[in-house]
């Protein structure tokens, strides 16, 4: 055992990959960047032995950037569009709604522009995705939508308002800093305000990583991350360090396949920012084979912090390894049995399959540095990654292991936990209710 984790502890191979991503730019879905980064992650695991690399390919709904200003009075206030929002002008009333949370949307909004903030409050029993808020506007009546950051330092947040089935929005949607957001709210509440927003949306090509190790068995366990990127920032947490965990656990996954007792399958899914539309794409080739998929490890928010986060949507089994491992390294894993329907896990989640979402541990709420600019790779450690990578590769091999079973859930045990937990309704009004 001491062999692989002295090499994994000392391997520079994640970490490079992690400078190769940050490097390309922009990755955003359908980009030649988003390309580049496939191309790049299939070599990197054909070089730690992983075998059959290779490129899923599949058609989306592109969009590029243009322009896009906040007109109010005679200032123009910095803002950037949310990717998939539509092109267009809007005018109306400057509606403050606070947090946005749903009973905050309950009036007649009508050609008004409503602006909400990224977060909600502490004593809240849940997170608000910026989606549902976008959602939640429409349903109103609103005209456009400013989304302000809750996080200092000049910095507007991005995200995605689309989604797969319906990937362009319906009204103009633009992001701005915390501080263009107080200067909103205070002087210009209650005044007409316009959003402008030039964006263009051609037919456009991603696709998955696909790469294996172990056995040739049916069953097998998918290790998972997303190579797309905002087109502002370096994507160095969300998520080029998911993806260069992959080809990390991969590269000491190899030196390991003779403990492998069932297939280990690596996805690196595009698309995934502007709705799953990756891992959707996935999840429906795979078919009934679904059943084969013993589990998954999605990696999407590691290295952020020290500390492992794994959300076990109610999968007992899956806590269980995650504690068994813990245990034996004697190295702190948190644990979360709710549902995260947020990530490339989540269409083979809501469809019964086991899977964790793997993040890490940091301070305050939301997303911090991520969809900003700011989401840059000196705010990483090689560390962490190296530590985590140890945790996650012997993870990996437990989950593999023949006598660890794993019952897939009901769907409808799914919808149960997701309505208890208060998050059906908003994935309702998103379009993201899949039962």
């Amino acid at each position: 055992m001491s062999d692989w984790i002295g090499d994994t502890f000392t391997s520079e191979v994640g970490w490079n990959h992690l400078e190769t991503l940050v490097d390309i730019g922009n990755r955003m879905t359908g980009s030649p960047g988003e390309r580049e980064a496939m191309e790049a992650t299939r070599d990197a695991l054909e070089r730690v032995g992983a075998r059959n690399a290779r490129i899923d390919p599949f058609e989306i709904q592109g969009w590029e950037r243009g322009d896009s200003a906040l007109y109010a009075a005679d200032t123009t206030q910095d803002c950037i569009a949310l990717p998939r929002s539509p092109a267009g002008t809007a005018s109306g009333e400057l509606v403050d709604l606070g947090y946005g949370l749903p009973e905050d949307f309950d009036r007649d909004l009508s050609g008004k522009v409503v602006v909400v903030s990224t977060t909600v409050p502490d004593h809240y029993d849940r997170f608000i995705h910026r989606r549902e808020k976008y959602y939640y506007a429409v349903e109103a009546g609103a005209a456009a939508f400013v989304f302000a950051n809750h996080v200092p330092g000049q910095l507007p947040p991005t995200g995605s308002v689309g989604t797969a089935e319906a990937p362009i929005g319906d009204i103009p949607a633009v992001g701005v800093s915390k501080e263009v957001g107080a200067r909103l709210r205070r002087r210009f509440d209650g005044d007409e305000v316009t959003v402008d927003v030039t964006c263009e949306t051609p037919a456009a090509e991603s696709g998955n990583v696909h790469a294996e190790l172990g056995p040739d068995t049916d069953e097998e366990v998918l290790v998972t991350s997303h190579l797309d990127a905002h087109d502002i920032a370096e994507g160095a947490m969300d998520n080029g360090a998911g993806t260069a965990m992959v080809v990390e656990v991969a590269r000491a996954l190899a030196a390991r396949e003779d403990e492998l007792d069932t297939r280990v399958r690596f996805v690196c899914f595009g698309a995934e920012e502007v709705g799953l539309v990756g891992s959707d794409y996935e999840a429906d080739r795979l078919g009934d084979d679904r059943a084969n998929v013993k589990a998954i490890v999605n990696n999407d928010g590691v290295v952020a912090g020290r500390t492992l986060k794994l959300t076990t949507h109610g999968f007992d089994e899956l806590e269980a390894a995650a504690d068994a491992v813990a245990e034996r390294f004697d190295h702190d894993i948190s644990t979360l049995p709710e549902q995260l329907p947020h990530s490339d896990h989540w269409p083979f989640v809501a469809r019964g399959v086991p899977a964790y979402m793997v993040g890490s541990e940091k301070e305050g709420r939301g997303r911090g540095w991520g969809h900003t600019h700011a989401d840059t790779i000196e705010k990483l450690e090689s560390r962490t990654l190296r530590e985590q990578a140890i945790l996650l590769t012997e993870l990996t091999v437990e989950l593999a292991d023949a006598d660890r079973e794993i019952p897939h859930a009901d769907p409808a045990d799914i919808a149960a936990a997701l309505e208890a937990e208060d998050q059906a309704e908003g994935m309702k009004v998103t379009g993201d209710w899949p039962f």
